[in-house]
């Protein structure tokens, strides 16, 4: 589907509020091989492409010590997604699921995470394995992923869509 704004039986859009809440500095690029959607490998997982985070000079300064780390947590802002569905039809998928319940870059904020492998540091741009975006996304943060707070073994997701009691899996 080539159509950014085309929608799939079951999905739904909303009319976006008229003004924003809040402002935000990109602090950088992302540059990877993929100029379009359906090029990304999901979630960065089926893929070894190398890929360089280009931080803007002015915010260099906020990468000293970011070495020490083998991982990072990459947030950015997907700039080209479709911000109005609050309901989706993801191709894997029978019938729609709500916006919330997917990691899609269609969504009212468009922020993306990404936990990538820091391969090295060469002044203001990193090397790193695990990303997911188009070439030239905006960068939000980065910061260190630290396995002893960031992982939940436990956590899961129930693909069927809903719990069976209507709350939350456990």
């Amino acid at each position: 589907m080539n159509d950014l704004h085309a929608r799939r039986p079951g999905e739904e859009a909303v009319t976006l509020p008229g003004a924003f809440d809040a402002g935000l500095y990109f602090i950088g690029h992302i540059r990877t091989p993929w100029l379009q959607r359906a090029d990304c490998p999901k979630n960065g997982l089926q893929t070894d492409a190398v890929c360089t985070v280009a931080v803007d000079p002015r915010f260099a300064a906020g990468l000293q010590n970011v070495e020490g780390a083998t991982h990072l947590i990459l947030l950015y802002w997907m700039d080209r997604a479709v911000r109005d569905l609050v309901r989706q039809h993801p191709r894997h998928a029978e019938g729609s699921r709500g916006t919330f319940s997917l990691r899609s870059p269609a969504r009212p904020n468009p922020i993306a995470l990404s936990v990538v492998e820091l391969l090295g540091r060469e002044g203001d741009q990193l090397t790193v394995r695990g990303l997911d975006c188009l070439d030239g996304t905006p960068l939000l943060d980065i910061k260190p992923y630290y396995a002893t707070t960031d992982s939940r073994p436990g956590a899961r997701v129930d693909r069927s869509g809903a719990a069976a009691s209507g709350s939350p899996p456990r």
